[in-house]
């Protein structure tokens, strides 16, 4: 008997039936992983693969139960890895995981690839387990032979499009204007009242802005705030992928069109019809791909790669980018017409620096977050633990409080607020100089003043840095011999020489 006739003996007698199941999850997401993985794997043996490839290696050489595959991934959708496991291994029960609620995709998997459930982003942790253990008592059912459980594996086309509709609408006041958060005196509002007016109007928008600051978010705002609310948002990271890629994912291709293209693919445009589509860092595309990008505007049609007729879209535009794309057009990296199809309505958003005003509350809705991720119950954070943060100039921006807040959740004991000595040391110590150098009073010279906080500079900058003598000097445009001068002076220690 091999290990999988065996295996399968085995979990036939298990009771209950869906007690130690094997979940093969497939995401390409490493944080999606993690947060699937710790919510399933207190009842079921959870196995990951971050592509198609591992999956099929999983599915080759192990016994699996259920799938759950998230519907985005590069190269190939969810829908069409999950038709090519249905051919191969069709045992395992089939489910699919996405933010995305066209009902045309929602008909196709289940159609298709044989999907028995269609779990939408953002999941509920205690529904998706109890969606896991019918997936895995079906399993259960079908290899006993038994009559399956009456679960509606295959629902009907007009009860998926109302699933879509309600999706939509639950999305649509979850991105709502209202929802961004941000104080009163925030320069925020000046930025969300020019989203207001732009989400009336169908017309393309670029959002420009430090990375970190909530671009997406705006986009959304936007989208679910128009008149395209109800139809499909999707979104595309120009920056992450190569020009022939980008086109595919864009466009579509027909099969053959390039190498690793064995099938047919529609493309993004033609998927968001009637809808929107974010085109995130968009002045990191290539000037051959800003001539096509330029043609689909102009012309509202796409050709998908390989294909010999064009196709008609209607698809609102919203582009985003980190860089000065100003300057970049004066610089002749970014087409100067594509710019000024993009840039109908420009909005840009002040970084965090800029608004901290902002940070206490904006942590305060981070942190609930986290705890529902997390399932924690942290209240919130000591007085100190705030101010240190409002101090800091956050250069990641919303981005990276978020990181910093789970951070110190994980690193926490109890559900107490969290304590200043949770922040990382280079926040807490800019905190601290930051009040320092801004501190009246005392009885210094300016010289010591001076050498006070230059000082503190130092001390911040060999912890960020691990003690390491060279990069502090490139960081604070220093000699190595006159950044050791000052710290002989200093007296400050256990520094790292990485001279070998």
């Amino acid at each position: 008997m091999n290990k999988r006739e065996d295996r399968s003996e085995m979990e036939s007698e298990a009771t209950p039936i869906s007690s130690g199941a094997t979940v093969l999850i497939v995401d390409d997401e490493k944080r999606s992983l993690e947060s699937l993985r710790r919510v399933l794997g207190g009842e079921f043996q959870i196995v990951c693969a971050n592509n198609a490839a591992e999956a099929e290696a999983v599915l080759a050489g192990d016994l699996v139960q259920v799938i759950l595959c998230d519907q985005r991934m590069p190269g190939e959708s969810g829908v069409e890895f999950l038709t090519r496991v249905r051919e191969n291994w069709p045992e395992p029960v089939r489910m699919i995981i996405s933010g995305y609620t066209d009902a045309e995709d929602i008909i196709a998997g289940v159609n298709e690839a044989g999907i028995f459930q269609y779990v939408t982003k953002p999941w509920d942790p205690d529904r998706l387990v109890q969606s896991v253990r019918e997936a895995a008592q079906l399993y259960a059912f079908q290899k006993e032979g038994g009559a399956a459980p009456p679960l509606e594996a295959k629902p009907s086309n007009e009860r998926l499009q109302r699933l879509a509709s309600d999706r939509r609408r639950a999305e649509r006041r979850m991105f709502e204007f209202g929802r961004i958060v941000h104080a009163p005196e925030s320069p925020m509002r000046a930025a969300i009242a020019l989203a207001r007016r732009a989400a009336e109007y169908d017309i393309s928008v670029l959002i420009t802005g430090a990375s970190g600051t909530g671009k997406e978010l705006l986009a959304r705002a936007i989208h679910h705030g128009s008149a395209r609310g109800e139809k499909t948002f999707v979104v595309e990271n120009c920056g992450a992928l190569p020009d022939e890629l980008l086109e595919s994912e864009l466009f579509g291709c027909k099969k053959g069109a390039f190498t690793g293209a064995y099938q047919d693919r529609v493309g993004l445009f033609e998927v968001a019809d009637g809808g929107s589509i974010f085109l995130d860092e968009i002045g990191e595309t290539s000037p051959s791909f800003q001539v096509k990008l330029l043609r689909v505007l102009q012309e509202g049609e796409i050709r998908p790669l390989g294909a010999q007729r064009p196709r008609r879209v209607d698809v609102r535009v919203i582009a985003a980018t980190n860089r000065n794309i100003v300057a970049e057009v004066e610089a002749g990296r970014f087409r100067r017409d594509l710019y000024y199809r993009l840039a109908t309505f420009p909005i840009h958003l002040p970084t965090l620096a800029e608004r901290r005003c902002d940070i206490t509350i904006i942590a305060a809705r981070i942190l609930v977050s986290v705890n529902q991720t997390f399932n924690r119950r942290v209240p919130g954070f000591e007085p100190e633990t705030l101010r240190l943060m409002e101090r800091y100039n956050w250069p990641g921006n919303v981005r990276e409080l978020h990181n910093e807040i789970q951070r110190m959740v994980v690193l926490s004991d109890g559900d107490a607020n969290l304590p200043p000595d949770l922040l990382s040391p280079g926040i807490a110590d800019h905190g601290r100089i930051t009040a320092t150098s801004a501190e009246p009073q005392g009885r210094f010279t300016l010289k010591e003043r001076v050498e006070m906080l230059e000082c503190a500079l130092i001390k911040e900058s060999l912890e960020r840095n691990g003690r390491n003598i060279s990069h502090v000097a490139d960081e604070l445009g220093l000699s190595r011999v006159g950044l050791r001068s000052k710290i002989a002076r200093y007296d400050i220690s256990r520094v790292v020489d990485d001279e070998s």
